[in-house]
């Protein structure tokens, strides 16, 4: 029996208020244009049927400074509460058709669009897979529509990582190679992204 393909959504998460770097995040020089647009100009490559960004820090500096075309934007007010208030926040424009949301963190450049292929393929029909890279689980992590209502109750920055440890044997890891991709909270990793690109 031939199986339609999954509807799946990116999220994108650029909300946070970048307290440790002591200005914007969203909004550094990166490559061509900045940190975050890059992770959506990834987030655009993967061709996601829906693509969603949730922005809240400097939101209205984030909507004039960063490339945010493909995307629809989701401004959390609540982004001081931790990455989980603006999964929580996003979730209310994921498309009803969604089967699997595909979680993507906006300071962390290193993801690439085959990363999200490889989650993709590999996770069979798992309710959570996660990346799996030579030194620990890493983004991005797919959900499937029936751990949404599990998502929309988190609480704090490490809400995702508490709901994986609950899953246990239901969680699928898909290995990728390599070290976990940098994500950046401080001017030393916002130095060490840039060494990678520059390599």
């Amino acid at each position: 029996m031939h199986r339609e393909p999954d509807y799946v959504t990116g999220l994108v998460l650029g909300a946070g208020g970048s307290k440790r770097l002591g200005r914007p995040k969203q909004l550094l020089p990166f490559g061509s244009g900045t940190l975050l647009g890059h992770v959506v100009a990834t987030a655009r490559a993967c061709r996601f049927d829906q693509t969603i960004v949730a922005i809240g820090g400097s939101a209205e500096d984030v909507r004039a400074g960063v490339d945010l075309r493909g995307a629809e934007v989701v401004v959390n007010d609540a982004y001081g509460e931790g990455c989980s208030s603006s999964i929580a926040a996003a979730l209310a424009a994921v498309d009803s058709r969604c089967d699997v949301l595909v979680l993507m963190l906006g300071d962390q450049p290193g993801v690439t669009e085959a990363t999200v292929a490889a989650l993709l393929a590999d996770r069979g029909d798992a309710e959570l897979a996660v990346c799996r890279y030579d030194d620990g689980r890493g983004h991005p992590i797919a959900f499937a529509r029936s751990v949404f209502g599990d998502l929309a109750s988190l609480h704090g920055d490490k809400g995702v990582w508490r709901l994986l440890d609950r899953g246990g044997e239901a969680v699928v890891e898909v290995r990728v190679g390599g070290p976990t991709p940098l994500d950046v909270d401080t001017p030393e990793d916002y130095e060490a992204v840039l060494a990678a690109l520059a390599a």
